[in-house]
């Protein structure tokens, strides 16, 4: 969430701000709460000075008709005391509602934009090749996968229903191969320390990485035992530190994780039918940080650059693509997608989305620091980023790497990870 102070400081430039993000918050009523629980704080605080006052002199005084008037006065002051302390905890929980609905503020060199149309592309590395370039037509991974064997779509939608498949054979290894070397490049070059969080939390940490309220119809959760599967690593990873202060020394501390993740699709009803761009359940290699505030956007760029070298070690196309204000999402101050290029399919796929958000996170999870030896504690910046995704990373490895007969090369640097595998062939 956002600062407070903020808000009731400089109210429209917060108001003018989320205007730029096309969304909505309940800013008058954020304030009209705060207003009032200034005000019962300042009675309570009035009542308890009053109440030890008086509880001193109480016990200085002689006179017991006396004595036993002020004790009957403090009744009936204590009995104010609770009623007030009642409605305090009643204003700071409908605060605390009203503040979790407010989105992250965008940083002042955000393009204002209304939406992903006016994203800003920053950079392309490699040009998409076509079907001239192929000297065929290339085919879509879910021609392709199919033809090869590796991918089966009836037997999943049998298993589990639309949006699910199975990975079969060299189709499997490949997925396999891509997380277990996308980890060891993220560990042995860019300096992460893997993880391997849950992939079911309790609900408190979908709080503190603000997946709630906003996406509460997007998320499974399991209500027996009030766990929620997480859509990322991001979630968990988050939460690593929650109710922590992390000593200066510690940052910038950078984690990089595998897991599974589930998402309800909810909010992409009819997009993406085809293939295995978008499913209910995926894996995904992701990259977080904990770090300061006078670093976290040198790190928002070097989290961008860690994602573009999977890119440029496959050897596939790629591009990086700044989100406008309209298309930052809810907890991001400033986002970057990568975007890699498949054929196939005719599109940019976004592998990875890497974020900065600030102390968005860190506020709602109560993570800090202490910037010196007596200064007080602040708040961590945390950013995210995909490190890749699969399988869109799958997608474009197939597409990319097809050749005439039907096969499929291995990149590379992805050869060691399949066994000494050179190529998939038809089945």
């Amino acid at each position: 969430m956002i600062d407070l102070r903020l808000i009731r400081e400089r109210p429209e430039e917060v108001r003018a701000a989320i205007r730029t993000l096309g969304a909505a918050a309940p800013i008058d009523e954020i304030l009209s709460l705060d207003r009032r629980r200034r005000e019962v704080l300042q009675s309570l605080e009035e009542l308890r000075h009053e109440r030890n006052r008086t509880s001193k002199r109480i016990g200085k005084l002689k006179d017991a008709a006396e004595r036993e008037t002020l004790i009957a006065a403090m009744g009936e002051v204590n009995a104010r005391i609770k009623q007030l302390e009642g409605e305090l905890r009643g204003i700071d929980a409908e605060l605390d509602a009203a503040l979790y609905q407010v989105p992250n503020l965008p940083h002042p060199s955000v393009p204002v934009g209304a939406d992903e149309s006016e994203n800003v592309i920053v950079r392309q590395e490699g040009e998409p090749r076509t079907a001239e370039d192929f000297g065929f037509e290339p085919k879509p991974h879910w021609d392709l996968g199919v033809e090869l064997g590796i991918i089966d779509f009836e037997r999943g939608v049998k298993l589990s229903g639309s949006r699910f498949y199975v990975l079969l054979g060299l189709g499997a290894r490949l997925q396999r191969a891509l997380i277990q070397w996308m980890l060891d490049v993220h560990i042995s070059k860019h300096g992460y320390t893997e993880a391997y969080p849950p992939a079911m939390v309790r609900e408190i940490c979908m709080w503190g990485a603000g997946q709630l309220p906003k996406f509460r119809e997007n998320i499974y959760h399991d209500a027996e035992e009030d766990l929620w599967w997480i859509g990322t690593a991001e979630i968990p990873l988050t939460n690593l530190h929650r109710d922590e202060i992390l000593d200066i020394s510690e940052l910038p501390k950078k984690y990089v994780a595998y897991t599974p993740c589930f998402r309800r699709e909810k909010f992409s009803a009819g997009r993406d039918v085809r293939g295995i761009k978008r499913g209910h359940q995926f894996d995904k290699v992701e990259m977080y940080h904990f770090t300061t505030p006078e670093r976290s956007y040198e790190e928002l760029e070097e989290l961008v650059q860690n994602a573009e070298d999977i890119c440029r070690a496959l050897e596939i196309p790629h591009r990086v693509v700044q989100m406008v204000t309209g298309d930052l999402g809810f907890t991001a101050a400033k986002k970057y997608d990568v975007e890699i290029w498949a054929p196939g399919c005719g599109e940019w796929l976004e592998v990875s989305s890497c974020s900065n958000c600030e102390a968005f996170q860190a506020r709602r999870a109560n993570i800090r620091y202490r910037p010196g030896p007596n200064a007080r504690l602040a708040y961590v910046h945390t950013l995210n980023g995909s490190g890749l995704a699969l399988p869109r990373t799958v997608i474009a490895v197939l597409e990319n790497y097809q050749q005439p007969d039907g096969s499929v090369i291995v990149p590379d640097v992805l050869r060691p990870w399949m066994g000494g595998v050179d190529r998939i062939t038809p089945a």
